[in-house]
């Protein structure tokens, strides 16, 4: 009897498995059957079946609105009494192309997820077109049993999981579309504003040309999509689809979006994104940052006092060769870490604490420098002699360089429109968009260059250039004492230590050079190899402070949520200790007695994102934002929208955000 038992559980055991599966259609180009996420079920309970489709190497089926060309799947349900079945809950789609037309469907294994209610015998009808370089159309009828009783999940129910993982988020931003087909997307909740690629897909065919392609432009606080309106389309409508984006990592993403109708603000074209780069590359020689190397490049200028036309106008080429050709390797090194799936931006580099020690010890030998200490290019005889173009040229390319290096922590007006479209548009208009930047910040010394003439009108040289050389190094002495706190900051004392060190070791060389002789060079070259063994023997990367802003004014996405529930205003301040701009922003506006008065007034949160080191959580949001770097100033309204205050504040403009126009 027991023997029988077994034998008849031994059969049952392969029907228990597949309960939640019916019959499977198997051809050479795909293998298909219903799935269910439950064995059984209870009174009133949704579950969800499944068509799953197991598609062969080169061959694929059609989305909902298939574009160019091909048929959806059709499903005809046969149910037994009180039971019922809803929509299709789609996958995101991908983008395939067919010839000259442009296509949207899925290989590989996906499946079309459909909710459910009611036990029984359920019946499916299914047609679907599956296409290689051949269109194949097929049919199947399907059978599954689902018996009632407590719902347990099957033994098919991870298969609904990975589905669920394909199917697109519902999108936390804003999108509009207006009467000649354009699509915005703008808002808080973009995770990226820089895609390597955008595609978006309206659930209704016709509605768009799919093969017209479909165009991305930098918006303020976004990217739009120039779309091609197709036959179905009609101005004023709301257009539901699937915006998929691929970052400039590579990862790709679904959101669902209902774009409604509305005016989109014009994007920022090349033509206009290059006259903000050279505006604000102009601008940034008035930013803070860029002080300690106007020493240099005044001292550069006063050497030509007397030049020759040919030795002003080389001098002048050469820093401007220096800033523009930086610039661009910049804007080349944030290409290719985007593509690698950092998220970097304006001033990245200071975010590491090896480059901003090491800028620490190059701006303290370039003081010593101007001060006497040594000679860079050996003797030079005769104050203010006219310079070769040997012995002046390279000096002033490393100023052009040294100056873009320390200007970057630096945004000015017009830079972050600038930036946000060198960002979204190809690599070699993002690469022009850079040069333009250094161009503006190259213009005064270009000024030389064309009007050489202008050099004759310096004062002559003299004594008091010496002492003026000697003066300047002391804004260069600042900067690079300014570099030791940044480094604190991201470090530690014990970082700030080994900052200090070095430039013991940077003065001691530097002396050892001067003295000259058989043996000062060869001294002075081992005193700098004992400070780059010292350095490669300390881990600054593991020695991160925690942070001194405290956990109620921190910044994460997850607080700021919580804040806004409350219908409380925010006040977010995205900063950073290598960003001069913003510590003086902070100390001028944010930390005025008015504003702070007024803060209190309203009950204004103040959240404070460091971006002192890489973090991609609050990079995330400053690229949210259509910004590219800190300083970053967002005023969220107890209620309304965001708004982005000036990179450069004042006690009345945050006044002005708190208080709101009816003030």
């Amino acid at each position: 009897m027991i023997q029988i038992l077994l034998a008849l559980l031994l059969l049952a055991a392969p029907l228990a498995a597949r309960a939640a599966e019916s019959n499977s259609f198997v051809s050479p180009r795909d293998t298909v059957s219903l799935v269910s996420d439950t064995d059984a079920v209870g009174n009133d309970q949704t579950y969800h079946l499944g068509l799953r489709f197991e598609i062969a190497d080169g061959w694929h089926i059609y989305h909902r609105n298939p574009g160019d060309a091909g048929l959806p799947p059709e499903l005809d349900w046969s149910l037994p009494s009180g039971a019922s079945v809803g929509e299709i809950a789609w996958p995101a789609p991908e983008k395939l192309t067919e010839g000259t037309l442009v296509t949207y469907g899925y290989t590989g294994k996906p499946m079309l997820v459909i909710p459910a209610k009611g036990a029984g015998e359920i019946k499916l009808h299914a047609t679907w077109l599956v296409c290689h370089d051949i269109c194949v159309p097929e049919e199947a009828n399907f059978t599954l049993h689902l018996r009632a009783g407590r719902p347990a999940p099957s033994a098919q129910v991870k298969l609904f999981q990975q589905a669920q993982s394909l199917r697109p988020m519902t999108a936390p931003f804003s999108a509009k579309i207006s009467d000649t087909g354009v699509l915005a997307i703008t808002g808080e909740g973009l995770a990226r504003v820089a895609p390597q690629d955008a595609w978006f897909v309206p659930d209704a065919p016709d509605l768009i040309d799919a093969g017209a392609g479909q165009s991305i432009s930098a918006l303020p606080e976004g990217f739009a999509l120039a779309l091609t309106p197709g036959s179905a389309f009609k101005p004023g409508g709301t257009v539901p689809g699937i915006l998929t984006i691929i970052d400039a990592g590579g990862q790709r993403s679904a959101l669902a979006i209902t774009a409604t109708p509305g005016e989109v603000a014009a994007a920022t074209g090349i033509g206009t994104a290059l006259v903000f780069a050279l505006l604000g590359g102009l601008l940034l020689n008035l930013m803070p940052c860029v002080f300690p190397v106007l020493a240099m490049k005044a001292m550069a200028i006063l050497r030509l006092s007397g030049s020759l036309q040919g030795a002003a106008r080389r001098e002048a080429l050469a820093y401007s060769a220096g800033v523009v050709s930086s610039f661009t390797l910049i804007g080349a090194a944030v290409l290719v870490l985007r593509r690698l799936g950092h998220v970097v931006g304006w001033g990245f580099q200071f975010q590491s604490p090896w480059f901003v020690v090491v800028m620490a010890w190059l701006l303290f030998a370039v003081g010593l420098n101007l001060s006497g200490v040594f000679a860079v290019s050996g003797r030079v005889s005769g104050i203010g002699q006219s310079l070769t173009l040997r012995a002046g040229s390279p000096g002033s390319f490393f100023s052009g360089v040294l100056a873009v290096l320390v200007a970057t922590p630096c945004t000015a007006p017009f830079m972050s429109v600038a930036l946000a479209a060198a960002l979204t548009a190809s690599a070699p208009a993002t690469l022009a968009l850079f040069a333009a930047l250094g161009i503006g910040l190259a213009a005064p010394a270009l000024l030389l260059a064309i009007r050489p003439s202008m050099a004759q009108k310096l004062p002559r040289p003299g004594r008091w250039m010496e002492i003026t050389k000697q003066a300047l190094a002391f804004p260069v002495y600042a900067a690079s004492a300014w570099m030791i706190w940044v480094l604190a900051a991201q470090a530690g004392a014990d970082g700030a230590m080994l900052g200090l060190g070095g430039l013991v070791l940077v003065g001691l060389a530097a002396w050892l050079v001067s003295l000259g002789g058989r043996w000062g060079g060869s001294l002075a070259a081992l005193s700098l190899l004992v400070l780059i063994g010292s350095a490669a023997r300390f881990g600054l990367e593991g020695n991160a402070p925690t942070t001194t802003v405290s956990a109620n004014d921190r910044f994460t996405p997850a607080h700021l949520a919580e804040l806004r529930a409350q219908h409380r205003p925010v006040l977010v301040d995205m900063t950073a200790a290598w960003c001069v701009t913003c510590l003086v922003n902070e100390r001028v506006a944010l930390r005025n007695d008015r504003v702070r008065a007024a803060m209190q007034a309203k009950n204004v949160a103040l959240l404070v994102g460091d971006w002192t080191r890489q973090d991609a959580e609050l990079g995330n949001f400053i690229h949210a934002q259509g910004r590219d770097g800190v300083p970053l100033y967002v005023y969220y309204p107890a209620t309304g929208d965001a708004e982005i205050l000036p990179q450069i504040l004042t006690p009345d403009i945050v006044l002005s955000a708190i208080q709101g126009p009816a003030s």
